[in-house]
């Protein structure tokens, strides 16, 4: 499958307040691994549900690993904190079992760590760019726009102002 390339400049819109929750994991220990193996499975299971109901909040995503796959990396968009809270703590999702079974059987062994940061990002008080690329980020998440006008420039894109960028800066 091909992945269409955006020529050019482009940016991201988004009305209103949203949420930037970023999540990873750690293989600690390859001799553990196969008692590791069930959480990739729950991992994917709660990105289908969250892919399969926009009712959850959840606006998409990008994953990534490092250090030969011993380290991964999720960030996530979602529309507000209380719909990543709710989907977390609802028994009736995939999130809650897996992170009680979690804390059951490998929380302190120390065979795998976790970690998450959560940012809430106040409407307007953002600002991106994407050159020649694929959809992706909050743009691949929310609306993907050509950058005109203010969006021309970092400031414009946070502030509105229409200050023209340096005559050496190119915009291709």
């Amino acid at each position: 499958m091909t992945v269409p390339l955006f020529n050019g400049r482009y940016t991201a819109q988004i009305e209103g307040d949203f949420v930037v929750f970023l999540i990873g994991a750690r293989v600690n220990s390859w001799r553990k691994l196969l008692k590791l193996a069930w959480i990739g499975q729950a991992n994917s299971a709660m990105y289908r549900a969250l892919e399969s109901n926009p009712d959850y909040g959840y606006l998409g995503g990008e994953g990534f690993s490092r250090n030969m796959f011993r380290e991964s990396i999720n960030i996530t968009y979602w529309r507000s904190y209380e719909h990543l809270e709710r989907f977390a703590r609802s028994k009736d999702d995939p999130h809650l079992e897996a992170w009680r079974r979690f804390n059951k059987e490998i929380a302190s062994d120390g065979s795998f760590g976790i970690w998450h940061e959560t940012y809430l990002v106040n409407a307007g008080s953002y600002e991106c760019v994407y050159g020649n690329m694929t959809l992706f980020g909050l743009a691949k998440a929310t609306t993907h726009l050509p950058m005109t006008g203010r969006k021309q420039t970092a400031r414009g894109r946070l502030t509105g102002d229409e200050a023209p960028a340096p005559a050496d800066v190119v915009t291709y």
